[in-house]
């Protein structure tokens, strides 16, 4: 080993200071993490499916009007407010959990395109509120295949060093789709939307079919030579991948590969799936499908001459350009620190949204605090955006949007989904992703579902105060209960919960 300071001989190869803290003591010539060029576009190729994913999602915001222009959709709170999207995402989990471990990451990933492709098709083509339901929940079930196998297929693809920014990226792609029909919407009908949908789910599998399947799947099927080959190609040529695939076939070899539902009881398996499902439900209940359905009304209460579907792009490119900033900052900050920073600004800015509607609505209403919901489905409800001295009010539901949608993209948006690709061991991660995915999906639809009776429940600023609260247990649970990844392989953060039980 070289004295010089920064660069130090580790084996045959040069690692600085800051790599060496990384290698475990107990691994006597363990190679240094490493990526390949093919690495970065075996990893593009898949974001296609997230990307798939966000631009269903968003679809039904500039099909909607369409839509009932047309008169093809007379009942559009199904259709829009993600409701038979996440009634269709909700089996879409398990469903690729099954996939995963009978033909494969890579395969699983494909397959997200049947549903796609099918889905869109009967939505392009059937001009019917029947055909368009169906299509719904197609599309919402290759949604929920795709929450699940993408991030599963990345995290075994990367390396420790690069995991965070390669995992981060599914989010990222999600809220770059979002912005992508948001604004496709404003010179294309419905039925053109549906059909540059059905184009790139055609685009993932032309695209993905010469990619490899991952390491971690070839030695499962007891082919090491194959898994070899893949992580020579990943790594590159000039790192010994031996050593990376043995740690793989350790994990492995603890276990026969099956799994039994008793063994969820097992702290191994317990707490990795406690980690997961909570961090899957603050995500939904800290509020994000409220904010967005206030958009347009925040943005009208402005009286801003911005066209209201221009300020939806807006809000579109705001999370596209913050959960780039946090891709850039996960293997930088940690998982954990952009966790907590986003959950103070969810916080802080979901109780100023609240303070913001309190004081609008005993402006409207005088001391009557439960004023008429104000949902995407009532364009023509107007606020008054001034508290009873006359100030203009409407910078505080503007900048509170903002603040929310920057936190929100910076944590709670993409690390949940990380975190689920990674804390799983390998021969549950098929099973225990599907039990978070699907129950992502359902915190989704119970929270929308419930969100006009939440309202009258709670009042519209308490919904809010509400979801500062969330936030708030949010940041404690993962400052106390959460492991920080940052630097760890899959098999080390495995290693990790063992050690604790």
């Amino acid at each position: 080993m070289s004295s010089s300071k920064g660069d130090i001989q580790y084996g045959d190869q040069n690692v600085t200071e800051d790599h060496v803290a990384l290698i475990p003591p107990d691994v006597g010539s363990r190679r240094v993490s490493s990526s390949s060029t093919f690495l970065y576009l075996v990893v593009a190729v898949s974001l296609l499916a997230p990307i798939s994913m966000g631009y269903t999602i968003g679809y039904s915001s500039p099909a909607l009007p369409d839509m009932k222009a047309a008169h093809v959709l007379q009942d559009e709170t199904w259709f829009g407010v993600r409701s038979l999207l996440n009634i269709g995402a909700i089996f879409g989990g398990p469903l690729a959990g099954i996939l995963l471990g009978k033909y494969g990451r890579k395969v699983t990933v494909m397959m997200c395109a049947v549903p796609y492709v099918i889905g869109w098709a009967l939505i392009a083509s059937i001009e019917s509120q029947g055909g368009l339901f169906v299509g719904r929940v197609l599309t919402g079930l290759a949604a929920g295949m795709t929450s699940l196998s993408c991030p599963v297929y990345i995290a075994e693809m990367a390396s420790p060093d690069n995991r965070g920014f390669l995992g981060s990226s599914f989010q990222l792609c999600v809220t770059l789709g979002i912005l992508m029909v948001y604004s496709l919407g404003l010179p294309l009908s419905y039925v053109w939307l549906a059909i540059v949908a059905a184009g790139l789910a055609f685009l993932l599998v032309v695209f993905m079919l010469p990619m490899p399947d991952t390491p971690a799947y070839w030695l499962i099927k007891k082919q090491r030579q194959r898994a070899l080959a893949v992580l020579q190609e990943v790594r590159g040529s000039g790192v010994d991948v031996d050593i990376e695939c043995r740690e793989i076939e350790s994990t492995l070899d603890n276990s026969d590969n099956s799994i039994s539902w008793r063994e969820f009881l097992e702290p191994h398996l317990f707490r990795p799936l406690g980690i997961s499902l909570s961090l899957m439900f603050f995500q939904q209940f800290s509020g994000i499908n409220t904010v967005m359905f206030y958009t347009v009304d925040i943005f009208k209460s402005t009286h801003s001459s911005i066209d209201p579907h221009v300020s939806t792009i807006i809000v579109g490119a705001v999370q596209v350009a913050a959960t780039a900033v946090s891709v850039l900052l996960m293997d930088r900050l940690g998982r954990k620190v952009l966790l907590i920073v986003a959950g103070v600004m969810m916080a802080i800015s979901s109780t100023s949204f609240g303070a913001y509607y309190y004081i609008i609505n005993e402006v409207n209403n005088g001391t009557n605090t439960t004023a008429a919901p104000i949902i995407p489905s009532s364009p023509s409800m107007t606020l008054a955006v001034a508290d009873s001295s006359g100030a203009d009010l409407s910078w505080l539901g503007l900048s509170s949007m903002v603040v929310y949608i920057i936190g929100f993209s910076l944590g709670l948006g993409p690390i949940p989904w990380l975190l689920m690709s990674e804390i799983f061991p390998s021969k549950a991660r098929g099973i225990a992703s599907a039990i978070a995915t699907a129950f992502n999906w359902m915190c989704s639809f119970i929270i929308t579902k419930e969100f006009l009776a939440l309202e009258g429940a709670f009042t519209q600023q308490g919904v809010f105060w509400m979801y500062a609260g969330v936030c708030v247990v949010e940041v404690l649970f993962v400052l106390f209960l959460v492991p920080e990844t940052k630097g760890k392989s899959l098999e080390e953060i495995e290693d990790h919960f063992r050690k604790r039980e």
